[in-house]
């Protein structure tokens, strides 16, 4: 590989481990939000194994990705899950505001999933999340040159390297991520409810991708990429997450807290 080709092989991973940075940004406050509830010395266990997990379907996806791109059921699914989680999570605010005001203070409910049900979500999660992590890229690396290495998956060898490259570290900045976001919600628990709005606002991210998608065609399809499209999304996102982190500034953070050891 000479050193144009392999300057312009940097560039492209360099661009892409920076999308895939944005990217993970907004799914590692859902995987923060889905191991809150587990003890503290088993929440850095339950994002090792989910990761690792969603990172081996990263890989495979990377093989059959021209086949997922047609499975637009994969990203339906993911939306309705985290609509249900957030939505599951305000109602339940809802019911515990309206007792306290009515003076039958109730105990607050701790415990959630398994641990192993918790890797699971954070899986299944992940996989919704990855389908367009993958195509945004694909589209990057396919506007590389060729090696000339051979093929892999149907792929250049190089350019399904740079993929490979951009993938995990999207998975690893996304674990680095969520255990910060972790940290975060358990010093001010009144920021989980806003955690739990954007969880709801990355769900209409993938219903937006869904209903674009080819065999749907209810949105066009190239609405998912538009800069309006892209500037609501980060411009509600970032309302939602400094507006609620202001809030929770305001009420303080938990005392005499430990901090998680992830």
């Amino acid at each position: 590989m000479d050193t144009a080709l392999l300057l312009e092989y940097a560039w492209v991973l360099g661009v892409l481990i920076i999308l895939e940075g944005i990217l993970a940004a907004d799914n590692a406050v859902v995987m923060a939000v889905m191991v809150k509830h587990l003890p503290k010395e088993e929440q850095k266990k339950a994002l090792f194994y989910g990761l690792l997990g969603a990172f081996v379907f990263r890989v495979m996806a990377l093989f059959l990705i021209s086949f997922l791109v047609q499975v637009w059921q994969v990203q339906a699914i993911g939306a309705l899950y985290l609509f249900f989680i957030c939505f599951s999570h305000l109602y339940k605010k809802w019911k515990e505001r309206d007792a306290d005001l009515e003076g039958h203070g109730v105990e607050r409910e701790l415990k959630g999933s398994s641990f192993w049900m918790t890797v699971l979500k954070v899986e299944i999660a992940d996989i919704a999340f990855a389908i367009d992590s993958m195509l945004a890229a694909v589209a990057l690396a396919v506007t590389l040159p060729e090696t000339g290495w051979g093929q892999i998956g149907g792929i250049d060898s190089g350019q399904f390297l740079v993929m490979f490259l951009g993938g995990f570290t999207g998975v690893v900045i996304m674990r680095f991520a969520a255990t910060w976001f972790v940290r975060l919600l358990q010093k001010y628990p009144t920021l989980e409810t806003a955690a739990f709005l954007i969880v709801g606002w990355v769900g209409v991210k993938l219903a937006v991708f869904t209903l674009s998608h080819p065999s749907l065609a209810i949105l066009d399809q190239h609405f998912p990429e538009s800069k309006p499209w892209k500037l609501t999304f980060w411009v509600v996102l970032v309302g939602i997450a400094v507006g609620g982190y202001l809030v929770a500034r305001a009420k303080g953070p938990e005392k005499n807290i430990e901090e998680p050891g992830l």
